[in-house]
């Protein structure tokens, strides 16, 4: 069976190694394993603190949270009662339908809509779904915001995020390609940049949100070259962020836990999206091993 579920989560399986683990919690990504070129055994490309609650008591610290439909302490007039992030990767997800099962690969769907817990705080309709694919050597992540409001009754404003932690050492890490983009420093009072850099490194505390993000990014570590690319479509922005010795101050980090990941980040996190009644936008992150 290339998928199962329990009380708390769906776990997928390849038949070529590769698995992936989705917490309904949050609907956020626990694990992703997948055996590459050098090494047929399955190998953790995610990062999860060994301190993250996993009992849905709080977000988790790791993985793929979800993020909507703000980025960030909040700062629409609608969102002003919510907390930072949102609510999505707070709330427990349906595990809804299994969209692809073949040779490629398989593909499950989770769902989100309106609660009395959410609505007491966003009142406005939304719905969204999200579907996790795992490939061979590949894990795709798309998430869709519909707005189901009947025509003439304006635009769904949110922001998105998927939060993913890439498991990779952070003293080594080079991300390519962001040189001549405009990106907020938010280490530097939200200052307004442009990367000169052609390998972004994380060695020193990095909060950085990229605008016009490009189609892809190359993260590479180690001597020999080990990488992923990141791929997206229909994100704006693209945020890195490793707080180095700072993640001692975050209550559920592992002791330095920030030497062990990455965090690359597609979504639309300046700004807002206006999603016309009737409409669905599709954020896509693929992950795959270079």
């Amino acid at each position: 069976m290339p998928y199962e579920q329990t009380t708390d989560r769906v776990v997928l399986k390849h038949p070529q190694g590769a698995s992936a683990e989705i917490l309904l919690y949050g609907a956020t990504v626990l694990s992703w394993k997948s055996p590459d070129a050098t090494n047929s055994t399955p190998t953790e490309r995610l990062f999860v603190s060994s301190k993250a609650a996993l009992d849905g008591s709080k977000p988790v610290r790791g993985g793929i949270p979800v993020v909507f439909p703000c980025f960030g302490p909040p700062s629409h007039p609608e969102h002003l009662k919510l907390a930072q992030h949102g609510f999505a990767r707070s709330e427990v997800w349906t595990f809804d339908s299994v969209v692809m099962d073949n040779d490629a690969g398989v593909s499950v769907r989770f769902t989100l809509g309106p609660t009395p817990k959410i609505s007491a705080l966003y009142d406005r309709p939304f719905q969204l779904a999200y579907v996790v694919t795992l490939a061979a050597h590949e894990l795709s992540t798309n998430l869709h915001v519909t707005n189901p409001s009947p025509s003439g009754s304006g635009p769904l404003t949110f922001q998105a995020l998927l939060h993913t932690y890439l498991r990779v050492p952070s003293s080594e890490v080079r991300i390519s390609a962001l040189q001549g983009k405009k990106y907020v420093d938010k280490t530097a009072g939200g200052a307004v940049k442009e990367e000169t850099r052609e390998f972004v490194d994380v060695r020193a505390t990095t909060d950085a949100v990229y605008e016009d993000a490009p189609g892809q990014v190359e993260v590479r570590w180690g001597a020999e070259g080990h990488g992923m690319l990141v791929r997206m479509r229909e994100f704006t922005t693209l945020t890195v962020w490793n707080p180095q010795a700072e993640g001692a101050k975050i209550g559920d980090m592992e002791d330095g836990g920030w030497e062990r990941y990455v965090c690359v980040e597609p979504g639309i996190a300046r700004g807002f999206k206006d999603l016309e009644p009737g409409r669905t936008w599709i954020g896509q992150q693929v992950l795959s091993l270079l």
